[in-house]
């Protein structure tokens, strides 16, 4: 959520004494006041300085999609925020990105979701899961990791400078004293030396750029049939979206040679109502659009609407990240692994 001017100062005591806790605690984690659960395997975390969208499910997927074909035994750790009314067949929350991450991960990975995640993670460790990927983990002090991956938002990378609620940020820019990589995402063109100069106020560690890739782009509901990019780049779209950062998308759109003739931004991880089905068609209507075009995590949150008049895609991405990034996160992990023994 972004604030106005006026709100940010009024909302800026309040930031302070956020702040003042957050830095306690990471102090206390830090000295051993208090202490982390460790699970008996490799956690990788991956987390950000600030709420709203960085790319963490891409990076997530990325990650345990690597170690997966690598032959480990390769488990994700989430929350599961916001999960949707009904839940999934299993009795587990189903929040679009859980739901995403289910369909694209097909089996290959188990996914353990819950607030306790060293709980959840026992139990996937008893059934023979090694490698653990801790989503949206950095300030999960909680749960002991073996490598930290801090995710910037190349567009917003620091929140405007303040701490919640004024600001954006979750913690002060220093905690990325903890990370031991650093990915860079949505950065127009590589490397930002501004940003990196800034980054280097605080960490030394190994700092990459993600790009974000269209893989295709598929008709909904199904989400089997891919429309063919002869076809979309000669159509007029509208584009929407419920995720933390919109207008990275919009932006990523034309990049990609789609014909935007309008846009509609909703709340990160907002599920869809009838209405809002209605409306948005009557806006690609308005704009004489051929189609309606979202991420693929939306998709998951229009399962309970319907489209009468006009149809539905959405863009399935992945990053792109130089091979040195894994190197340099397994050379982290095995570093601290080889601390402990």
């Amino acid at each position: 959520m972004r604030v106005g001017r006026t709100m940010r100062w009024f909302l800026w005591p309040f930031s302070l004494v956020y702040e003042a806790v957050v830095r306690v605690r990471a102090w206390c984690y830090a000295h051993g006041v208090f202490r982390a659960r460790r699970l008996p395997g490799t956690v990788i975390s991956v987390g950000n300085l600030t709420v709203g969208g960085t790319g963490k499910t891409p990076l997530v997927l990325w990650i345990a999609e690597r170690l997966a074909g690598e032959g480990k035994k390769t488990s994700i750790l989430t929350r599961g925020y916001r999960a949707a009314r009904g839940g999934s067949s299993r009795g587990e929350p189903q929040s679009d990105e859980i739901a995403l991450l289910r369909e694209r991960l097909d089996g290959r990975v188990s996914l353990g979701v819950g607030a306790d995640r060293f709980a959840t993670g026992m139990t996937l460790a008893r059934h023979g899961t090694e490698w653990f990927v801790l989503d949206d983990g950095l300030q999960h002090l909680k749960l002991a990791r073996d490598a930290d991956i801090v995710m910037i938002d190349a567009t917003e990378p620091f929140g405007g400078g303040m701490l919640l609620p004024a600001g954006r940020l979750r913690e002060p820019v220093s905690a990325l004293q903890r990370a031991d990589v650093v990915v860079i995402s949505r950065a127009v063109q590589a490397p930002s030396p501004a940003l990196e100069a800034k980054i280097r106020r605080y960490t030394q560690r190994p700092v990459f750029y993600a790009r974000t890739e269209l893989e295709s782009v598929l008709r909904w509901p199904a989400l089997k049939v891919a429309w063919p990019p002869q076809d979309w780049r000669r159509g007029r779209l509208v584009a929407f979206c419920a995720i933390g950062n919109p207008s990275a998308f919009f932006s990523d759109l034309r990049g990609w040679g789609f014909q935007i003739a309008g846009e509609r931004a909703f709340a990160d991880h907002h599920a869809y109502t009838a209405k809002e089905a209605a409306q948005l068609e009557q806006l690609a209507e308005r704009c004489s659009a051929d189609a309606l075009i979202c991420t693929e995590k939306d998709a998951w949150n229009l399962r309970r609407v319907r489209f009468e008049r006009v149809p539905v895609y959405c863009c399935r991405i992945s990053l792109q990240l130089p091979d040195e990034f894994s190197r340099a996160l397994l050379d982290a992990a095995q570093k601290h692994a080889g601390a402990r023994t």
